[in-house]
């Protein structure tokens, strides 16, 4: 079973005995690779091209599932991967080929561009027969593992630990944001080092932005369908190495060996700014597709054991994702393997945080989504991951996959309801006034119970996915036809409106109105309680031409549009950014009541233009569009220590005069204006509130 001159060793290191992945221990390297269901496995070495399978050892030691052994002299840059012996039995869930090269799921690295062939199915693809087996050799058109180097000088650097009451985030893509910023030297475009460069990190701190969330930077594959199409996977959802560093964002090319060191530089350039990094994560599935997909990693290692399959017939799998499979977290082994890249993540590459992609999926267990199930007990309990930022996006498509509220303490969760009623709010959609003064104060409906904060909702405008903030007053409807799937692709209800033209126009009138609404929304945003999130390119009017779903499009479609930015409108993201890490009583821990107090404070109050209480016939009226709220502290301590109220008139309707409670106010915002900050002193029991806006008051 083997040749080449490596051999294993029996004088292994006992400490590694059940370590997974490659491990470099000085003097050789470990390798351990865990199959439940394989009968025997192979370790295949490359030359340093990758093009020459030099030895091929069969793994000498099994124990728990693990097949382990160590080999001395093999050292960091060492390319390999493994061949999984077993039953071909399809109807049985079993899909092992040993002719096929399969990924180490552990792999730190990953060497090489993976190209499709017809070679890279188990099963002979020209007869679309999944039961069928092809015994053609993979592994000229495969990745590699690479053994890591783990030397890296971190000169101190640690995780910067922001509060949440404090954390502003920017939801951005390594290639998107940096390929047409005209600062960027052109060398660094779309790598690492440029994401981390100092016209970026510039514009991050005039924007007043203190974590930055990356789409996919885990190893992932481009479709091959969107390669036909002369498309690839822009944004990453794809992942098939949940250890390794992105290649494709390395300077100077696709060179593996740098990717740890590339990937450790960024995250600590960003951490001397004073930014944390949150990474996009896609556990919900891999690349591989359904049970008619290539056979690359977890399909041949052991696909009974990593992917759930239908209960009716194991033949098939269990797509709770769209994707065509779903990984089986609810596996031990394979929740370890979840937990291990998390861990590596934080420890290895010091990240700070995670954005779980179609999180409910990761809590499906056999009764369906459990909030108490172990993947959320296995982080709760966690000494490592407990206290990092973890953030679900709390939906995935299979039955019941809809869980906005439902996931358990320390996550918090996108809020999908925040975007849409924000949107339909200033829209001017009748009966919001009762949704809108929910977002304003954190979704308590939804997050309010379980002892989880204020801060639980991730509120935002735009997300890599649907429309921009600029397309939502752009477009009444998408505009998808560059992905080659008709038009049909992407969501069908944006809450957008085009104000009067869709696209671009030269209408002074129509871009005064879109720019005002663009205003009242990020106000909205900036204003809210919970955790503030913008998409990348919103702060400068970014659009992607009515295209709501770019994940194919790594061009000028889904690249910031820097050369075309708005910077009048990314001085004011800048300053209403400034605004609520001015004023604290934005962002507090606890949610706000309504009820008077024992020191006769109210945290929390609505009020109509009259001056009257919201009552309950005013909070069902469908035609009111305004809405006044006086805004104080959740502890008395906050306010025995100075913290003040403020008042926030949020109008969609007609201007009017507003009777401010009692006392003495100043004005500092009015997005309707196109000076929109201000310091001034109300001298009457009434202000004017202009048509479409958002206007801020302070005691005086």
């Amino acid at each position: 079973m083997s040749q080449g001159s490596a051999s294993f060793s029996f004088a292994k290191p006992e400490r590694l005995m059940h370590e997974l992945g490659a491990e470099f221990t000085g003097d050789g390297t470990h390798f351990g690779i865990f199959s439940e269901h394989a009968e025997a496995m192979e370790l295949c070495l490359f030359s340093e091209d990758g093009a020459q399978e030099i030895a091929r050892l069969g793994m000498p030691s099994r124990e728990g599932s693990i097949f382990s052994g160590y080999i001395p002299g093999v050292r960091p840059g060492q390319l390999y991967g493994y061949r999984a012996h077993g039953p071909y039995d399809p109807a049985n869930g079993h899909r092992f080929n040993p002719n096929k090269l399969l990924l180490d799921p552990y792999a730190r690295e990953v060497s090489g561009t993976l190209t499709w062939d017809d070679a890279l199915w188990g099963y002979d693809l020209q007869t679309g027969d999944d039961t069928t087996f092809d015994d053609r050799d993979s592994a000229p058109f495969m990745v590699k593992s690479v053994v890591q180097d783990p030397d890296f000088d971190w000169e101190g650097d640690k995780s910067l630990s922001r509060p949440w009451t404090q954390t502003v985030i920017y939801e951005a893509h390594v290639r998107g944001l940096t390929m047409l910023h005209p600062d960027v030297p052109e060398h660094l475009r779309g790598t690492y080092a440029g994401m981390a460069s100092e016209p970026i990190i510039a514009h991050l701190h005039k924007l007043g932005i203190t974590a930055i969330e990356l789409l996919p930077c885990q190893f992932f594959l481009d479709d091959r369908m969107l390669l036909d199409k002369g498309l690839s996977n822009f944004w990453g959802y794809q992942t098939l190495g949940f250890f390794a560093p992105e290649p494709r964002f390395l300077e100077g090319g696709e060179r593996a060996p740098r990717a740890i060191r590339q990937f450790k530089d960024m995250v600590k350039r960003f951490h001397k700014a004073g930014i944390e990094v949150i990474m996009d994560v896609v556990y919900n599935h891999t690349a591989e597709g359904s049970e008619k997909g290539p056979t690359l990693s977890f399909r041949g290692l052991d696909n009974a054991s990593y992917y759930m399959l239908s209960p009716e017939n194991p033949r098939h799998s269990f797509d709770t994702t769209g994707t065509g499979n779903t990984l089986a977290v609810a596996h031990p082994i394979v929740l370890r393997m979840v937990l291990d890249s998390l861990r590596y993540w934080v420890q290895v590459m010091h990240v700070d945080g995670f954005r779980f992609d179609l999180a409910s999926t990761l809590g499906r267990e056999g009764d369906g989504f459990d909030r108490e199930g172990g993947f959320f007990d296995a982080i709760r309990q966690d000494p490592i991951l407990a206290g990092v930022k973890l953030i679900a996006e709390p939906w995935d498509v299979g039955m019941g996959g809809y869980q906005v509220g439902g996931f358990p303490y320390p996550f918090r969760e996108w809020n999908d309801k925040f975007r849409d009623d924000v949107r339909a709010f200033w829209r001017g959609d009748e009966g919001l006034v009762g949704d809108i003064s929910q977002r304003l104060i954190g979704s308590p409906v939804q997050f309010n119970h379980s002892d989880r904060g204020a801060n639980t909702s991730i509120n935002f405008l735009a997300a890599h996915d649907g429309f921009t903030l600029m397309d939502t007053v752009s477009y009444n409807e998408r505009h998808n036809e560059a992905n080659g799937e008709g038009g049909a692709d992407g969501h069908d209800n944006n809450l957008s409106d085009d104000m009067g033209f869709e696209g671009v126009t030269d209408d002074e009138a129509i871009n005064a109105a879109r720019a005002r609404r663009r205003r009242a929304m990020v106000a909205t945003l900036m204003i809210s309680q919970g955790v503030p999130m913008m998409l990348s390119g919103d702060e400068i009017g970014n659009s992607q031409q009515g295209n709501n779903n770019v994940y194919c499009q790594d061009n000028e479609l889904g690249w910031i549009d820097w050369p075309g930015r708005d910077d009048a409108f990314a001085d004011f993201c800048s300053r209403i950014i400034a605004l609520r890490h001015e004023y604290p009583v934005l962002a507090q821990e606890n949610f706000l009541h309504g009820d008077t107090g024992e020191n006769e404070r109210t945290e929390i109050a609505w009020f109509q233009p009259d001056g009257r209480p919201m009552d309950e016939e005013l909070w069902n009226q469908a035609s009111l569009r305004v809405l006044g709220m006086l805004m104080d502290y959740s502890t008395r301590e906050a306010f025995l220590e100075g913290g003040r109220p403020l008042f926030v008139v949020v109008n969609a309707g007609d201007g009017l005069e507003f009777t401010l409670p009692q006392g003495e106010w100043v004005r500092i915002l009015d997005t309707a204006r196109d000076d929109p900050f201000t310091e001034e002193a109300i001298a009457e029991e009434a202000a004017a509130i202009s048509p479409a806006g958002v206007c801020l008051f302070r005691p005086a």
